[in-house]
């Protein structure tokens, strides 16, 4: 097993402050940096092929793809979550009911919700399962909820779905890139690329299952979701691609030249080995805590929440210990760049 004093990455990273505040957003490694400057300088200097390449976006759908374990063609590209998320809410017919936990997160909801001809309906976390019903066409929800840390049970969230011929839609944006996935488990899946997976804002990925692709109504399309990807400039296009790439956003190329390195490096670490390292340095943490008098919220995720505490967010970000104040709770999240020395500030800033 890793040592939890040494980050992972290496000289990937260099904080210049104690950062347990991936949960808001990850920090960017040298060589994202060094890829988006490359391409923002050669873009100022006239580059050749415009304003970046298509190539590269490919190479990060395909690194995407590997990390969670489904082929390239069911990946599909785009800016946020909740674009992502509009799209399957617009796919849905008038009265299809659909399932979320209480307080999961705006983007995956909201979609849903002003659509105005759909049944939506809530139910706290640890009932989600046992809530979905013959009527139930679609559960919503995140495989780790952004306020509290708290893990679904994924195993009985599918199997219910499952059992009544609900599709399915994980929210893998406080997961993706530190707990293993399988993204081909669930009809759809959505991840905000900026958090966990390191990558620049702009970069967010929509995988679909085969069987979900014949429903879903790519209501973005442009030239670049054609099979033939220089054919389509005018007019409509000629024929969509067969692969979820008809589901894409246009891309942010500055955004996909930095997420093709990230995740390359993700690759090269290992998410089974960033998953332990992230945990350990949680649990140290949460025994801390208790030691302090402070019970956080009793979950084994990386994300770490301590009810009545957020108060304290400000005083730590004072002390230089960046976390963050969500739903009341003090909000701490660790990632491969932590070490046990940011685990030991925290909880020194939190004694003092």
């Amino acid at each position: 097993m890793d040592s939890l004093d040494q980050p992972l990455g290496g000289a990937e990273f260099a904080p210049q402050r104690t950062y347990l505040n991936t949960s808001a957003c990850g920090l960017l490694p040298r060589r994202a940096v060094e890829a988006v400057t490359l391409l923002m300088e050669e873009t100022a200097a006239g580059r050749p092929g415009g304003a970046g390449s298509f190539d590269v976006v490919a190479e990060a759908r395909a690194s995407y793809a590997r990390l969670v374990r489904v082929a390239p063609e069911r990946v599909a590209v785009g800016s946020s979550v909740a674009v992502h998320c509009g799209m399957i809410a617009q796919s849905l017919p008038p009265g299809a009911e659909v399932l979320f936990p209480e307080g999961d997160f705006s983007s995956v909801i909201t979609p849903f919700t002003v659509r105005g001809d759909l049944k939506t309906r809530f139910v706290p976390l640890e009932r989600l399962a046992g809530s979905v019903g013959p009527g139930t066409a679609l559960v919503a929800f995140s495989a780790v909820q952004s306020a509290d840390g708290r893990t679904a049970d994924l195993a009985a969230v599918r199997a219910a779905a499952a059992a009544h011929g609900a599709r399915t839609l994980l929210d893998a944006t406080q997961s993706a890139g530190w707990l293993p996935l399988r993204a081909g488990d669930w009809d759809y899946t959505v991840a905000g690329a900026y958090k966990y997976l390191l990558c620049p804002r702009g970069t967010s990925f929509l995988t679909v299952t085969e069987e979900a692709q014949e429903s879903l109504v790519p209501i973005h399309a442009g030239w670049t979701s054609g099979e033939e990807l220089w054919v389509n400039s005018y007019g409509p296009v000629r024929e969509l691609a067969r692969s979820a790439r008809r589901f894409d956003e246009p891309p942010a190329f500055p955004s996909y030249h930095g997420a093709a390195r990230s995740l390359a490096l993700l690759e090269e670490i290992g998410v089974e080995r960033i998953e332990a390292h992230d945990k350990g340095l949680a649990a140290r943490f949460r025994s801390g805590l208790r030691s302090l008098g402070h019970e956080p919220v009793a979950d084994a995720s990386t994300v770490v929440a301590v009810p009545g505490l957020g108060h304290r967010a400000e005083a730590l970000r004072a002390a230089g210990v960046l976390l963050s104040a969500r739903a009341g709770h003090l909000r701490a999240s660790f990632h491969l760049y932590n070490t046990v020395a940011d685990v030991d500030r925290a909880l020194d800033v939190l004694a003092g």
